[in-house]
């Protein structure tokens, strides 16, 4: 349960009761604890354990792991801020003397901090209070300020379904023959039907019928057209279950069939499926077992974007069962869905979300589905925990003796070698798309052939110009992918050769041209345009690189006609900025995506004709031992979001070096000879999956500081590890926020002991810290640190 404790005089903190004991400390007298805060447990024994399993194998402090795991609304501490809910109204009748205090003192003042509280109520242990508040809804907790924005609801029409045969249609017209501005609504509604692929907005038809709000509403209330919204909740889900499960077809079957047969013998399967090929029916198949065995399931996804497809996909087989958990969710919905799962109650049968559902309070947990396993999102970078949750999710499967399935069309190298390999994990394959649609065909084009016949137009080649006016001439959407935001990464002047740096990083700045300024991607900072260059004066910038917002606007220009939307991290900003853009394109009211890896993570969007990659070679050329792998991994999936309903999509994917190894694997979609080649390459260099790596980074202010301080730990380091440590190097990056970082590589090979190699490094680390130089010193452990 949650106690509150006592730091210091004044502060409380919200602690976890780990376990109890009759050993009073020696050195120090034990202070009393406030009190207790739950009536029953709120974290579980299963949850302990994976924590101290998670704060073991990274390194890192169990407190960190809890911080990570409780929603926020469960942690109150003394600095948090209080304020008045106005959206109920609360009868004086129904608070306690203490509540009334504060919800009295809230009328005159609009915020109060916890201590603040208790010198009004006079009184240590306010806590109880607060929480009684919380759950009358008369106040609210710091972090719910900020009220997130809700989108506005869209009306969108058609007509009754008693329309649809064609007699009563006659029966209509004729009825309306009296009422000449209503048929001519009827009327435009059938044009608009018949030319649209997409749902009518009322908007719509009140432009094309010039008619009044007034005749439509008359209309809906004689219940011949009926009006419906697109839907912007997600928690509320008032449909009921709609769908029967789609039945598979014999591709799939035999799919499920080894890997229940897999799952007999071994507890973790890698399901290796092509894009588009039906991976999700599948799981739906499995899920369905499991629940009804009356057990949770629990659906890792790694970006937020793609809940918002699943879970309504999901909700059509199940209805009410399905949960979702990720951090643009508000508190409140956070602690429900906590409660539901902690519960097992019937609303958290399935849990979709993304890494941090992990570590959610399962309690009958039957099955762990990790899609789209390869990407690096499911990484946690900072804060610690550093956790990677495809293995945490193994780890947690393991503790309920639950079976976890993991799914890619590109599986990352290490789970392909457990599975293929070393046989630790069961294997599948499905490599036939759903509908026997063909892979989408892939063309490179060599844009530095095009460059010297004159042949680009901006950054398009002729291919790609020719390619997009095809598809849009037969009425299909373009997705346009690349992996960079912003106008264009550098601007230069053309006189001096001078350009524009940001003062607490060691990058240039990024021209953003819908807000006219230049900002820093790494710390926020943020100036407007210049007119002239800083060191010479001179007017005359240029703009070197690209990015979506450059690709969008050229766009425009080559397709004036069409619309054009952009989805990149300054457009998907807010709890529904992804649900606007998916859901209009979904509905075909942008013809032509332009955007980053968002785009590639999985999503189903049913009429796209043709992705262009608008240019390979920056994945291809980036410093990191799986640069080659990863940019395979992107560009199939970006592929794959090509021709996935009947037609044979097609991708062009613009480069300067179309012979490139990894380019021509793309193109056959080659993902074993990918798999071979790379394999051997960390073979001869040592890198994961045959050794194990952990990095450590310092962090410091003082140039001078980090590098002694990183120099004294690599000589430390090598004399237990010998040769297997690299380092100190900056990274490309070097300066960030004005801290200075440097990297400390350790390799592990096989045969060495994990846990006594962690046990030498946090030894070392101590005696470093016991230096009195090092101590402001920031050290990060990472391991797994790809």
């Amino acid at each position: 349960m949650r106690v509150a404790v006592p730091f210091g005089k004044s502060k409380i903190y919200t602690a976890i009761v780990h376990n109890t004991h009759q050993n009073s400390p020696d050195v120090y007298e034990a202070k009393s604890i406030h009190q207790i805060l739950d009536e029953f447990p709120i974290v579980t024994e299963y949850q302990i354990k994976l924590w101290s399993w998670i704060s073991n194998y990274y390194m890192c402090t169990m407190g960190d792991v809890l911080r990570a795991a409780l929603p926020s609304a469960f942690l109150l501490e003394s600095e948090t801020i209080i304020s008045l809910n106005n959206s109920t109204t609360i009868n004086d009748s129904q608070l306690k003397d203490d509540e009334f205090l504060v919800y009295e003192a809230l009328q005159y003042q609009s915020a109060l901090k916890v201590n603040e509280i208790s010198n009004i109520l006079d009184k240590n242990n306010i806590l109880p209070v607060l929480k009684r508040l919380l759950e009358k809804d008369a106040i609210r907790v710091e972090e719910e300020i900020y009220e997130k924005y809700k989108p506005k609801l869209v009306r969108y029409v058609k007509l009754n379904v008693n329309y649809s045969s064609d007699d009563a249609l006659q029966q209509l017209l004729e009825n309306l023959t009296r009422a000449p501005k209503q048929s001519a609504v009827v009327m435009a509604l059938f044009s608009l039907t018949a030319n649209a692929t997409k749902p009518i907005k009322i908007s719509e038809l009140k432009e094309k019928s010039n008619a009044s709000s007034t005749q439509i509403k008359a209309l809906i209330d004689k219940q011949i057209l009926e009006e419906y919204f697109i839907k912007t909740d997600r928690i509320k889900y008032s449909g009921e279950k709609n769908n029967t499960i789609k039945p598979l077809n014999k591709y799939q079957e035999k799919t499920l069939d080894k890997v229940i047969q897999s799952f007999e013998k071994q507890s973790v399967t890698l399901l290796h499926g092509v894009t588009s090929s039906g991976k999700t029916e599948l799981y739906v198949t499995l899920i369905k077992d499991v629940i009804a065995s009356g057990k949770q399931v629990l659906y890792l996804v790694p970006e937020i974007a793609l809940t918002t497809q699943l879970v309504n996909r999901l909700q059509d087989y199940f209805g009410k069962q399905v949960s979702v958990y990720h951090s643009k969710y508000s508190l409140n919905e956070r602690v429900e869905v906590w409660n539901n799962v902690l519960k097992n109650s019937d609303k958290a049968k399935i849990i979709i979300g993304a890494r941090s559902s992990v570590l959610l309070p399962f309690n009958k947990l039957g099955l762990i589905i990790v899609d789209e396993e390869h990407e690096q999102s499911y990484k946690q970078f900072d804060p610690a925990p550093r956790y990677h949750a495809r293995d945490t999710a193994i780890v947690l499967a393991n503790l309920f003796n639950a079976k976890t399935l993991l799914g890619s069309a590109t599986p990352s190298i290490e789970s392909y070698f457990n599975a293929v390999k070393e046989q630790k994990y069961g294997f599948a394959e499905l490599n036939r798309r759903y509908n026997d649609v063909l892979m989408p065909e892939i063309e490179l084009v060599d844009i530095k052939d095009k460059h010297k016949r004159k042949r680009m137009k901006g950054h398009f080649s002729d291919r790609l110009i020719a390619e997009m006016t095809d598809a849009l001439q037969e009425k299909q959407q373009i997705i346009l992918f690349q992996n960079r935001r912003g106008f264009s990464p550098i601007v230069e002047c053309t006189t001096c050769g001078h350009s524009p740096q940001c003062p607490n990083c060691d990058v240039s700045l990024t021209f953003h041209q819908y807000k006219n300024q230049l900002r820093c991607h790494y710390c926020g900072y943020n100036m407007s345009m210049l007119q002239n260059c800083l060191a010479c004066g001179s007017v005359d910038l240029d703009s070197k690189g690209f990015g979506t917002e450059q690709i969008e606007e050229e766009v425009k220009l080559l397709f004036p006609d069409y619309k054009v939307g952009r989805m990149d991290l300054d457009t998907t900003r807010g709890k529904y900025g992804y649900e606007k853009i998916i859901t209009a394109f979904e509905q075909h009211e942008i013809d032509i995506l332009v955007g980053t890896q968002m785009l590639t993570k999985g999503l189903d969007f049913r009429n796209v004709k043709l992705v262009g990659i608008m240019n390979a070679d920056n994945l291809l050329n980036f410093p990191d031992f799986r640069a080659h792998e990863r940019s395979f991994q992107l560009m199939l999936q970006v592929a794959g979001r090509a021709g996935r309903t009947t037609e044979r999509g097609k991708v062009l994917i613009q480069t300067y070096n179309p012979y490139h190894k990894i380019l021509q694997q793309v193109s056959n979609n080659d993902y074993v000879s990918m798999f071979n080649e790379q394999l051997d390459e960390r073979y001869n260099y040592k890198y994961p999956p045959i050794y194990r790596l952990i990095k450590i980074t310092l962090k410091h202010r003082d140039y001078n500081k980090v590098n002694t301080g990183a120099d004294w730990l690599t000589k430390s380091l090598k004399q237990i590890f010998k040769t297997n440590v690299l380092g100190p190097e900056f990274p490309p990056v070097s300066r960030i926020r004005n801290q200075y970082h440097k990297n400390i590589l350790i390799k592990i090979p096989n045969n060495q002991s994990l846990s006594k190699t962690k046990e030498a490094i946090l030894k070392i680390k101590n005696s470093f810290f016991s230096i009195k130089d090092f101590r402001s010193i920031r050290l990060i452990l990472n391991v797994d640190n790809y």
